[in-house]
C-alpha cells in the first residue's frame, strides 16, 4: 500500500469558536455539513454518504478546541482532526484540519475539504 502523505488546511471561519465545536464534535452538527447522516455509540461514529457507511473511532476530544478521527478500515497510522484556532490579538476563528491522502490525490482531498468547509460556513451563516 502507498504511503500516505499529511497536509493541513486552514479555513478562516466567521463564528465563535464554541457554535463551531458543536458542529465539528456532534453527530447532528456533522449531518448538517460534513456527511448526509452521522451515528455514534461512544467513541464509535457512524458516518453515511449516499446509503454508504464509514466507520471512524474517535481518538481524541478536547472540548471547544479539537476532535480527531481514525477511519477503521485504514489500518496505518492515518487520521483526520479538526481543530479550531483563535487568534489572540485579532480573535479570529479559524478551522484547521489535518488530513492524509495519497501522494498523487492531495489536491483532490483539500479540494473535497474545502467543498465540505464551504457547506460548513453556509451553515453557520458565515459564507
Amino acid at each position: 500500500m502507498d504511503e500516505k502523505v499529511k497536509y493541513q488546511i486552514e479555513f478562516p471561519i466567521h463564528s465563535s469558536p464554541q457554535l463551531l465545536y458543536q458542529y465539528i464534535s456532534t453527530p447532528s452538527g456533522l449531518s448538517e455539513w460534513f456527511a448526509d447522516n452521522v451515528n455514534s455509540r461512544g467513541e464509535k461514529f457512524i458516518f453515511i454518504w449516499d446509503g454508504s457507511e464509514e466507520n471512524a473511532k474517535m481518538l481524541r476530544k478536547k472540548s471547544g478546541e479539537l476532535i480527531k478521527f481514525k477511519w477503521e478500515e485504514s489500518d496505518d497510522n492515518t487520521f483526520f482532526e479538526m481543530k479550531i484556532v483563535v487568534d489572540e490579538i485579532t480573535k479570529d476563528v479559524s478551522l484547521i484540519v489535518t488530513d492524509f491522502a495519497d501522494e498523487d490525490e492531495v489536491e483532490e482531498a483539500k479540494m473535497l475539504w474545502e467543498n465540505q468547509v464551504s457547506d460548513l460556513k453556509q451553515v453557520l451563516g458565515s459564507a
